[in-house]
């Protein structure tokens, strides 16, 4: 498995009459700024699930995107332009399949989301509290993506498989 977390694709979701299908497994990750660890997640499952996950990221007090989540992102070959700190309230009133907190203090206080779905909560150290150099505070940075894209990397096939789809990954050709 590379650094990301990629040892394949899952399957992408199947079309019925040539029209695609939409995403099965609805996921959001929420910690308390969606700044780092939230994001992070949130790409690297992107880029796992594939069509088989819809993913969103949001933060019960939302901040800017930290630098240091972008630069770590982009040397592990992650595109950034669109990552944007968002509020649990604008999702609010919708099902998810997990809602998965990656923060102590989102955990006690993301409010409930209806639909029968899962919580989960993978805790993190907080990167944005690493005291230090710039070079010091990022290798806190590099450590927590590494822990989050190797949880995800166990997720995906469970999530898959939970959902009665495939879990045989599909390998880049």
């Amino acid at each position: 498995m590379t650094e990301d977390g990629e040892a394949g694709q899952p399957p992408e979701a199947s079309s019925v009459d040539g029209q695609d299908r939409a995403p099965s497994i609805r996921v959001l990750f929420v910690c308390t700024h969606n700044s780092a660890r939230s994001q992070m997640a949130e790409v690297v499952l992107r880029r796992r699930g594939g069509r088989a996950f819809e993913v969103h990221s949001a933060g019960t007090e939302p901040a800017e995107v930290n630098p240091l989540t972008v630069r770590v992102l982009e040397e592990a070959g992650f595109e950034t332009s669109d990552l944007r700190s968002k509020s649990v309230d604008e999702y609010l009133g919708q099902t998810f399949d997990y809602v998965i907190t990656v923060c102590d203090q989102a955990r006690q206080s993301c409010p409930v989301f209806p639909g029968g779905g899962e919580s989960l909560h993978w805790g993190y150290d907080d990167p944005s509290q690493a005291t230090g150099t710039e070079d010091e505070r990022v290798v806190v940075f590099r450590r927590v993506f590494t822990q989050i894209a190797e949880r995800i990397g166990q997720f995906v096939p469970i999530a898959l498989r939970e959902h009665g789809l495939p879990t045989t990954p599909v390998l880049a050709s």
